[in-house]
């Protein structure tokens, strides 16, 4: 990339341009950020405040020596004719201002949102068409000379490849509080509308509006047609109607996530930012201080040494491009300057306000899951985790508070749990999750979430930070006839290395039963493994059995086996990261996500450690530890050990992971693919005991005896 400061577009500005003349119509609340930027401006000589438009008095101090009226029309019978009318006022009265200004023949400095409901929006569009007039809007980040660079990143110059690659997602991060005071300060404060008008004063369409915005500007959605897809997911802990903690998931057109985890419950608050992810490393932007980190990938060849990267900017600001646009100013590159927020270009915004607008009120939070700091009318919510939700909501994009298992969350998409019965009666050891609100590039599949032990000690994880592609317990692989079932970026030997490719398919359950045994419940599923382009790979049959040990009564036994054959009549290559030359990489296969763990051991009959045991093919493989909690998860932390039997016949090893991150699984592609071929059938077995207390490898030989 080069020099960040060189590619910062600076206006050229002409000799005795005109002083363009300004109302401000709202002195209060954020007018007084305007009249600040005035006074600047009118120090310079670039423009003059004429009058204020004020609905209250504002009192002297904000008044000065400036006329102010009740109303935009009495300042124009009193022969005030602007150039410019800035618009900072509530956001119900967006569009009736900006409209009388348009028609009155002013351009507007709109403050953001532009206008309360989408139809507003259109209609706002058509009156500044008609009066030909502009209209720039006050999202003050698209004035950052890091957008630019940014674009750079991923484009290169030159002909050359972007430092970061391609761009393959988006997220925004917005760790904010607000205070009891901030909802008390007006009457619209908090309101989703007032008197039957829209307000729509939430986290994502007000405080932290321009995290929104600058994502979808990053990600190239602009206009109304740039959105494919909008979910949003939204809470409150305030005592509010609006959202004060919600996500937004999107899809742009071009295929881009998007998403947008944000709050104002959070214990401290932070400087917002933008991750810019890009298939070869990624940025972090922090619009407030037009801060740019660059990370690039250092197994990409020759970037070994290259580490991360900060840079600062300088803004433009969005008054002066607009008088910088009615003065036909000429840039440096020769070019005429161009309004950097146009309204024409916040169509995807108002998409995602539209959608806030018309969703279902917002879900409140119950006072177990968050805690109050301060007193009186400076007291916040603070909602327990909240910081590292967010973060795995953006590294899993899209995801949501649902598919992360957040407890004040909707349930997830699951189809059940399955349970053993103990002393007459049915005790749940696992979800049953459909994998259907899973992102693409995590490859959508069923698993088995949050097992637990008899005791409730919860034994799973699912998309966590580290690899958010790991799902619970389920079978998975990297290479199916090229194609990757896993999640993720995908090992290919041409590079010998991971690269991110838009390889991803998904496993959809075909059919579902579960049926009852006297100990316990049997699952049968039966299975189809899709590639991208939507065509069916592999036919698998899955059988999952969970009943009360016997012999053990402290704890249960769950029996599992996959079943792999080919759709269609041609064979089908079944690989790994092992079978693509990855040294003892040879994930595949059945896997067990473990979460966080305490004072764990790894061990079977005759090794112990995690070096000595993984690529074994002992006959049983051990995991005893103390399972620490999972953030704000349903179970409890505690003691537990887990045995895993191989079937007679399974000729796959163990494959074990600790010091990078817990996980068990056995490796159907260790070294070299496998073809399931039509007519036979690649099937895998073992029996994974769940016991409460911590075991020896003594006791462990003894129980599996």
């Amino acid at each position: 990339m080069n020099s960040p400061h060189a590619v910062a577009s600076t206006a050229a500005t002409e000799a005795e341009e005109p002083v363009r003349t300004v109302v401000l119509i709202g002195l209060d609340g954020f007018g007084r950020q305007h009249l600040l930027n005035l006074a600047r401006l009118t120090a310079g000589g670039r423009a003059k405040l004429i009058a204020g438009v004020s609905f209250s008095d504002p009192g002297p101090e904000i008044r000065g020596d400036i006329p102010v009226y009740q109303t935009l029309a009495q300042a124009y019978e009193a022969g005030h004719h602007p150039d410019i009318v800035i618009v900072s006022t509530p956001i119900n009265t967006h569009f009736e201002l900006a409209a009388e200004a348009l028609q009155a023949g002013a351009d507007v400095l709109l403050e953001k949102p532009p206008t309360a409901t989408l139809d507003q929006f259109t209609q706002l569009m058509t009156v500044a068409e008609t009066c030909g007039r502009r209209v720039q809007v006050g999202f003050q980040s698209l004035g950052s000379h890091a957008l630019p660079a940014i674009t750079e990143l991923l484009t290169g110059a030159q002909g050359e490849p972007g430092l970061i690659g391609e761009l393959r997602a988006v997220g925004a991060t917005g760790l904010w509080l607000r205070t009891v005071s901030y909802y008390q300060r007006s009457p619209w404060a908090g309101r989703r509308e007032m008197d039957g008008v829209p307000v729509v004063d939430g986290v994502v369409t007000n405080p932290l509006a321009h995290a929104v915005k600058t994502a979808l500007h990053i990600a190239g959605a602009k206009t109304l047609d740039d959105v494919a897809e909008l979910h949003t997911e939204l809470h409150h802990a305030h005592d509010i109607e609006a959202d004060d903690t919600s996500i937004v998931q999107l899809r742009t057109t071009a295929g881009i996530p998007v998403t947008a985890a944000l709050t104002l419950c959070a214990a401290e608050q932070q400087d917002p930012w933008i991750t810019i992810s890009g298939t070869e490393g990624e940025a972090i932007f922090y619009y407030t201080r037009d801060e740019l980190v660059v990370r690039p990938n250092t197994q990409r060849p020759g970037y070994a040494e290259i580490g991360p990267q900060t840079y600062q900017f300088e803004r433009t600001n969005l008054l002066e491009n607009l008088i910088d646009v009615q003065d036909g100013v000429t840039r440096l590159d020769g070019t005429s300057a161009q309004l950097l927020s146009p309204l024409a270009d916040h169509g995807a915004f108002m998409r995602v306000l539209e959608a806030v607008r018309t969703a279902k009120a917002p879900q409140g939070i119950a006072e177990e899951h968050l805690s109050w700091s301060g007193e009186g009318e400076d007291a916040h919510p603070v909602l327990t985790d909240i910081e590292l939700h967010l973060a795995r909501a953006v590294k899993a994009a899209p995801s949501s508070f649902s598919s992360l298992g957040v407890p004040w969350a909707a349930p997830p998409a699951s189809t059940g749990q399955l349970s053993v019965h103990l002393n007459g009666s049915s005790l749940p050891v696992m979800d049953l999750r459909s994998g259907s609100d899973i992102s693409p590039t995590d490859s959508p599949r069923p698993f088995l979430d949050q097992i637990r032990t008899l005791g409730g000690v919860v034994v799973t994880d699912q998309q966590p930070l580290d690899h958010t592609w790991h799902l619970g317990v389920g079978v998975a692989l990297q290479d199916v006839n090229g194609t990757n079932f896993w999640g993720g970026r995908t090992y290919t030997r041409e590079t010998g290395r991971y690269v991110w490719r838009d390889d991803h398919g998904r496993i959809e359950p075909t059919s579902e039963q579960v049926t009852e045994a006297p100990l316990g419940q049997r699952l049968d599923q039966q299975l189809t493994w899709v590639d991208p382009p939507g065509a069916a790979v592999l036919q698998e049959r899955r059988e999952t059995s969970v009943s009360i040990d016997a012999a053990h009564p402290s704890g249960w036994i769950m029996d599992f086996a996959s079943t792999l054959s080919p759709a269609g009549a041609q064979a089908v290559s079944l690989g790994s990261p092992g079978s693509n030359g990855r040294l003892q990489g040879g994930y595949g296969g059945f896997f067990w996500r473990l979460p966080a763990l305490g004072e764990a051991e790894f061990f079977t009959a005759e090794a112990k450690g995690e070096e000595a045991v993984h690529g074994s093919h002992t006959s049983w493989l051990a995991v005893s530890a103390d399972f620490l909690p999972l953030p704000s998860r349903a179970g409890r932390a505690g003691p537990a050990t887990l045995i895993f039997l191989r079937e007679e016949g399974n000729p796959d090893p163990w494959f074990v992971r600790h010091a990078s991150y817990p996980g068990v699984g056995m490796s159907l592609a260790w070294d070299e693919a496998v073809l399931a071929t039509p007519g036979e059938s690649v099937r895998r077995a073992l029996r994974v005991m769940v016991l409460d207390s911590r075991l020896s490898s003594a006791q462990v030989a003894d129980h599996v005896g």
